[in-house]
């Protein structure tokens, strides 16, 4: 993949990534009245959770996105970190921050899971 390409992939996903996750940072509005209410504090609960589970996901793909650019500045961008091998330029077209080979991705996932 032409550097410039990438550059132009990993700066719209950093984009895209950077515009979502304020929004996920839920401000308290200060309504005390409803505190009492089981079902509100259960409801707030499950959102907040919620809201942290994307806001980490979130954090790790900027992460993913920071070590691509990385990969990109020392020369090493569409290398897999795994083997060196060339990861294909469709994969990096639909996920910029891929670090493996797809096959090299499975066999990671099934032995970290």
């Amino acid at each position: 993949m032409e550097p410039d390409r990438a550059r132009e992939l990993l700066a719209a996903e950093r984009e895209r990534i950077e515009r979502v996750l304020p929004g996920l940072r839920r401000e308290d509005v200060g309504e005390l009245a409803d505190q009492d209410e089981p079902a509100d504090q259960a409801s707030d609960l499950y959102e907040n959770e919620l809201d942290e589970g994307l806001a980490e996901q979130l954090r790790e793909a900027l992460a993913a996105v920071e070590r691509a650019e990385a990969r990109l500045a020392a020369g090493t961008y569409g290398l897999s970190v795994e083997s060196g091998q060339p990861i294909p330029d469709e994969r990096l077209e639909a996920i910029p921050t891929a670090e493996r080979t797809a096959e090299e991705q499975e066999r990671y996932d099934r032995h970290r899971g």
